[in-house]
């Protein structure tokens, strides 16, 4: 953010009943701190965090059941919408982005909810994402991407993926621990965090799977919506309101949505379309489309469980702006504001809300890794062990994605004890599956991308990457005359310790999009095209509506009998696939701009009052 805005200096007067209801809500807090109760973590607090551990583990265990065969523990085509909402929902969710937009509202105000509504605008299109990955019958994004070029491709992509998702469930537990800690006052160490949440998602995931993953979640992701609105009214309350807000905060730029400079129009769009790009080959992507019993299940519950999370990302921000006033004069750290408001508001206010705020924290990591960890097992599982070994029976290649599913945990586990900071690392993530994104849209949409031209894409989009996180390469770039004009390279503030120069992070992701986008281009047209069957066979598999039922026997082909939709092109070319859309996606992608239109213009609404 640039430019963060210090709350501390504050002036306006506050009524003395407001400051009365402040102070003694303050004493009241530590006099229960002050009784021992382990930081205001009292029994009734464990005894609700020991609950909800036991209730969701044996969920997962008694879930194993039904695990008969690689289908059931990797892609269950038998959830609804509601299911399918909560865990879209949860697969996005943790808890360290509350705390990131908690603290980022604390020192910018209202702007800083964008770090999180930077995907506002993608949302809408996962209402067309999902029913492709749907269409494509597939258990792995890996399967889908063989089917498109070839094996290689497929391989290319499972490595990139394995990175993504370790690293991603290494960042999610070491942010995540941080905000255990900080909540319970340092009783539970961030250690102790780790290995804690690890534990729980590790057994119950290892032993149902996917179908473990998503009933679990929807019960997570209740959790997660709780405790994303549990503290909001009190913290409000406490501070008279959001009128009271207005008049003990003096600072117009607060209560702005822009942050001039940095959160800029081109930013987001910047950022929405790098996004856009990767959504539809991120690992997790699969799972959660294509475990719907039918298309609309997965286009609803895509869309409405990304939609969930936006609102509950209003929340975040509020109980952050909040804040400002409620420890105005005082010296907060801005990370630790969402861990200190709950220790100081949550055991005055019913027993036991403290660890129930505390399992929430947990439910939102885990619903998250455990996704994250059948996800990764999946593809190498599927798309590295039975290619090396097809003749083995399905019992032994549930136990073969157990084994790896644990493997991968302890990659993540080493990422969380050896990561210094999470920051740098969430943004490294944005920018990873992008470039194998590239290449699947265009050969999504351009039937002459070839094998050739996607590695060409993914390698460019890496190399270019590497090259502009070089500082020599940023020292360079910021003397050159049109540094000036678009600003290419960010020069670090006062208040950014440890940071260096750096290359703008959009100029970034549209100088690695574009030149991988050229040079995929430029070699799959002087190089071997893909086989046309196979081109049909694809192309076939995508148009083709899912019909509730369908007996699948091997990932990414039609079922027997099936015939093929008939191809509907908006243009007539045959190297181009730009099939009609159908009425129901016209209405559902019209619905979502409605949607996030509306997000918008209540949430300005309702806090310029």
């Amino acid at each position: 953010m640039a430019g963060d805005l210090s709350p501390v200096a504050i002036h306006n007067p506050i009524h003395a009943a407001a400051q009365h209801k402040q102070h003694c809500r303050r004493s009241h807090s530590q006099h229960v701190f002050d009784e021992g109760n382990m930081a205001g973590l009292g029994s009734i607090d464990l005894a609700v965090i020991v609950l909800y551990l036991v209730v969701t583990t044996a969920l997962g265990v008694w879930l194993a059941r039904r695990v008969k065969n690689m289908g059931d523990f990797f892609m269950p085509r038998r959830f609804g919408k509601a299911m399918l909402i909560m865990h879209s929902f949860g697969t996005a969710t943790h808890s360290d982005q509350a705390v990131i937009v908690a603290s980022k509202s604390y020192t910018s105000g209202l702007s800083g909810i964008w770090y999180q509504w930077l995907w506002l605008f993608v949302t809408p299109f996962y209402w067309m994402v999902a029913v492709v990955l749907r269409r494509t019958r597939a258990i792995t994004i890996a399967d889908m991407v063989e089917a498109r070029f070839d094996r290689s491709v497929s391989l290319l992509y499972t490595c990139v993926a394995v990175l993504h998702l370790t690293v991603a469930m290494g960042l999610m537990l070491k942010g995540s621990s941080e905000v255990v800690s900080a909540t319970c006052g340092g009783v539970i160490s961030a250690e102790w965090a780790i290995a804690l949440m690890t534990i729980l998602f590790v057994i119950y995931g290892c032993s149902g799977g996917l179908a473990a993953a998503i009933v679990t979640d929807f019960i997570q992701g209740m959790l997660t919506i709780f405790f994303s609105f549990l503290l909001l009214p009190y913290v409000l309350d406490a501070v008279g309101g959001l009128s009271g807000l207005h008049a003990k905060i003096n600072q117009p730029e607060m209560f702005s949505l822009v942050a001039p400079g940095d959160i800029s129009v081109f930013y987001v769009s910047v950022i929405s379309l790098n996004v856009l790009i990767g959504c539809i080959v991120m690992p997790n992507m699969m799972g959660v489309c294509g475990s719907s019993k039918t298309e609309l299940d997965s286009r609803v519950g895509m869309m409405g469980g990304n939609f969930v999370k936006r609102i509950c990302t209003m929340a975040w921000c509020l109980t952050g702006l909040a804040a400002v006033a409620y420890y105005a004069g005082q010296e907060v750290h801005p990370d630790e504001i969402y861990g200190r408001m709950a220790r100081e508001f949550l055991p005055s206010i019913l027993p036991g809300a403290l660890g129930l705020f505390l399992a929430a924290l947990l439910a939102a990591v885990t619903s998250t890794c455990d996704s994250f960890m059948i996800n990764c097992s999946a593809l190498l599982t599927e798309n590295v062990y039975k290619r090396l070994r097809p003749q083995e029976s399905q019992r032994h290649y549930v136990w073969v994605g157990r084994i790896a599913a644990a493997s991968v945990v302890g990659g993540g586990l080493l990422v969380a004890f050896w990561l210094p900071s999470v920051v740098k690392g969430i943004e490294l993530l944005w920018k990873i599956v992008p470039m194998v994104g590239v290449a699947f849209w265009l050969g999504f949409f351009w039937r002459r991308m070839t094998v050739a031209g996607a590695w060409a894409a993914v390698l460019t989009g890496f190399a270019v990457l590497g090259l502009t996180s070089q500082s020599r390469f940023v020292e360079w770039l910021a003397k050159q005359p049109i540094n000036e004009h678009l600003a290419l390279v960010t020069v670090p503030t006062t208040d950014s310790v440890g940071h260096a120069m750096a290359m703008s992070l959009p100029w970034q992701m549209l100088s690695y999009l574009s030149l991988a986008a050229v040079v995929g281009i430029v070699v799959s047209l002087v190089s071997k095209p893909v086989n046309e069957a196979q081109l049909d066979r694809f192309f076939a598999l995508v148009r083709t509506p899912v019909v509730p039922g369908e007996v699948l026997t091997e990932p990414c082909c039609l079922p027997e009998g099936t015939e093929p939709a008939p191809r509907r092109n908006l243009l007539p070319l045959k190297s181009i696939e730009l099939p009609v859309p159908s009425l129901t996606t016209i209405i559902g992608f019209l619905v979502g701009w409605l949607l996030v239109a509306a997000m918008i213009g209540g949430f300005y609404w309702l806090t310029q009052v």
